[in-house]
């Protein structure tokens, strides 16, 4: 969500993923077949390996496919003999794989992970049986995949999966945010108050400690923090953290539910929790029966939002939304809209986006071009105030005001190693009694006249966030269902904690919505996210569990 990724990325993201920037040219070259004959083989930037099928061999691929298959698509014999010719100077042994980077500028820790243990989320614990090597690979530098690592087609003794399931992986947000808890102990030392935490075996000082624990999810914060935990706790390398390392994590830097007994912040979660457990269930039926739905896709026309490995936020999420419009319409009862149009798209899906859209405008009265003329808080603001004129006409009508959801699609620049969706909900605590939007920053629309004042009790704005975290976890539960990866440790999250400053967005900030989230579907500097965004059938599959648990959530 919102412009390029602020500090350095890790080393799997080998040259910046900036939209529009130069990838470094493939590398092709011919390797000899075992029955005679050659067939091309091309290692490309963010596509990996690929061999040329005409003239493989069943035994390499099962399955005939296009005039080029990926790696994955190869047999164990295929895919042994793509690497063993790729990659000639690397020496097998029956101990380990000694691999000679050969290609720098296209090689990463991530490729290297995906093509020697078969899984690319396995590169931290590449990078840990590496220690010594920088984490920008160089020519000639020597990387070992050890038995233990290397996958089970290529000889050795590892999984294709990485070791990253805990016990707390199927529990709903209450349960896994005590779980955590319950990990913690609080302690003092000469530097001050922390929390001690142990490292559990595959976990890794970024995800498991510093995006688990603290509000940090953007890549430089992430690094910044986990820099400063490794000298506190004493950690020399934070690629080589043997399990049961105590993690020292100053109390300051402690998310709301991870604070200290008689703290404020863990009082207002404590006193959120139960509210939920208050709350009762509206039931619309499965045809969503009186529902009112605004989408709204975040960015768009000059704002292209974030950008990585060939996607950008805007196009993309503006997608995913159309599906979802589509949906609803042609499958429920719902009252749905849009804040967004794309004059060129209209409300409709696209199964190829070959570049962003030059143009967007928000549906106030007059539509309002997101051209760039007008500061970019102003297309911001105009969303929840939209939104907000198309509520208050539903409840006009006599509709029913707890059957009114808004849902706003975003896509995250976050750390490399976090994957899968996230789902931001308006924070009571950081969500004003009363704001009115000043006529300068509403561009003179109609909607001004209904939807930019808002003033919330006390009881609505704790209402709203329990509402909000019972519909994130009612998407969440259905895009799991789906097999659409899901942030570890924490995905839904009541603040953004960014550049020093903690905030609920503005689009759910103000928003008169009963239900109000944030969804950031994946994470556009995350190699498998961006493969999957690509992915028209993923899609569709992402819109149809999002549908399917806007259903639940209306479910008693």
């Amino acid at each position: 969500m919102g412009g390029m990724i602020p500090g350095p990325a890790r080393a799997l993201l080998l040259l910046p993923a900036l939209l529009g920037a130069a990838d470094p040219a493939p590398v092709e070259l011919q390797a000899r077949l075992p029955g005679g004959g050659n067939a091309a083989i091309r290692l490309a930037f963010r596509k990996g390996l690929q061999v040329e099928t005409r003239r493989l061999p069943a035994a390499f691929l099962p399955q005939r496919r296009e005039a080029w298959a990926a790696f994955e698509e190869l047999s164990p014999e295929g895919k042994r003999w793509a690497l063993k010719a790729l990659f000639p100077e690397d020496r097998w042994t029956p101990e380990e794989l000694r691999h000679q980077v050969r290609w720098p500028e296209l090689e990463s820790v991530w490729l290297l992970a995906a093509l020697f243990t078969g899984h690319g989320q396995n590169y931290e614990r590449l990078q840990a049986a590496n220690p010594g090597n920088p984490e920008k690979l160089r020519k000639g530098d020597l990387w070992r995949v050890p038995s233990k690592l290397l996958s089970r087609e290529l000889g050795g003794t590892g999984s294709a999966e990485p070791d990253r399931s805990q016990p707390e992986d199927e529990l709903d947000d209450e349960a896994r945010v005590a779980a955590y808890r319950s990990m913690l102990s609080f302690q003092k030392d000469a530097e001050g108050a922390y929390a001690a935490y142990r490292i559990r075996r595959g976990e890794a000082l970024y995800s498991a400690v510093v995006m688990r624990f603290t509000e940090r999810v953007s890549p430089r914060e992430v690094n910044e923090l986990a820099a400063l935990l490794a000298r506190r706790s004493g950690i020399p390398d934070l690629r080589a953290i043997p399990p049961g390392q105590v993690v020292k994590i100053p109390v300051e830097y402690l998310a709301g539910p991870f604070q200290p007994e008689g703290t404020r912040a863990l009082a207002e979660e404590r006193e959120m929790r139960q509210e939920i457990r208050r709350t009762a269930r509206i039931d619309a039926g499965p045809r969503l029966k009186g529902v009112r739905v605004v989408l709204d896709a975040g960015h768009g026309g000059v704002d292209k939002g974030a950008a990585g490995a060939g996607a950008w936020e805007s196009d993309f999420v503006y997608d995913i939304a159309m599906r979802v419009y589509r949906l609803l319409q042609e499958s429920t009862d719902a009252q749905v809209s849009s804040t967004i149009r794309y004059p060129a798209v209209g409300f409709k899906s696209r199964d190829t986006i070959r570049g962003p859209s030059d143009a967007a405008e928000i549906l106030t009265t007059p539509p309002f071009p997101n051209d760039g003329e007008s500061p970019n808080a102003v297309s911001v603001h105009l969303r929840w105030v939209l939104a907000n004129d198309l509520f208050r006409a539903f409840e006009r009508k006599k509709g029913d005001p707890q059957k009114t959801v808004f849902l706003s699609f975003h896509a995250d620049s976050l750390h490399p190693s976090a994957r899968g969706a996230m789902v931001y909900v308006p924070g009571a605590p950081f969500v004003p009694a009363r704001f009115s939007l000043g006529a300068r920053r509403g561009a003179g629309v109609k909607e001004m006249g209904t939807g930019a004042q808002v003033a919330l009790s006390p009881r609505q704005r704790i209402q709203g966030e329990a509402r909000s975290r019972l519909l994130a976890e009612s998407l969440l539960r259905s895009l799991r269902q789906a097999r659409v990866a899901v942030h570890a440790n924490r995905p839904i999250r009541n603040v953004i904690h960014r550049e020093g400053r903690t905030f609920v967005p503005a689009v759910i900030r103000h928003s008169a919505a009963s239900a109000k989230v944030l969804l950031e579907v994946l994470n556009l500097q995350n190699e498998e996210d961006v493969e999957n965004l690509k992915d028209p059938a993923f899609r569709e599959r992402y819109a149809e569990a999002l549908v399917q648990g806007l259903q639940a959530f209306y479910r008693k």
